[in-house]
């Protein structure tokens, strides 16, 4: 049995651990960091947009954003080409959790890359993101419903 999915799962789990614990502080919920950084990252964003960048099914986004919005850390807006399309920003409050959330991934970066030299750094960051497009293409083929071939 590979290992290296293990791995990967566990650090994975440490860390999301480690934040939700940490981000109970500013009152957001299990998970709901992850959606406040996208939104605050591209201001103006998509509910869609949000769900395939975390890797979430469309109701799974909703309902935490919903919580974001209702705990005052993002606001929706209306687009003004399209009155279908609600877009996604930060309040001041959310803009003052993410620098916190961002000092704290900053420190848990610098902790797991402790010992590695900057070359094996940007090697593993490459590695790993050709791994994780690798797993998006199944990610895409599940969610519509097909099932994979073992």
């Amino acid at each position: 049995m590979s290992t290296i999915l293990r791995e990967i799962g566990m650090i994975a789990r440490a860390l999301d651990s480690i934040s939700n614990i940490e981000f109970k502080e500013l009152d957001l919920a299990k998970g709901q960091y992850l959606y406040l950084v996208r939104i605050c990252e591209h201001p103006g964003i998509i509910q869609g947009e949000v769900a395939k960048m975390i890797k979430v099914d469309r109701t799974t986004a909703a309902r935490a954003i919903k919580k974001l919005e209702r705990n005052g850390f993002i606001e929706k807006r209306g687009d003004k080409n399209n009155k279908k399309i609600n877009r996604l920003f930060p309040t001041d409050k959310g803009e003052n959790a993410y620098s916190f959330i961002k000092r704290e991934n900053d420190y848990s970066e610098d902790v797991a890359l402790e010992g590695l030299t900057k070359k094996e750094s940007k090697t593993l960051f490459n590695l790993l993101q050709r791994v994780r497009k690798n797993i998006e293409k199944d990610w895409e083929f599940v969610k519509k419903g097909n099932k994979r071939n073992y």
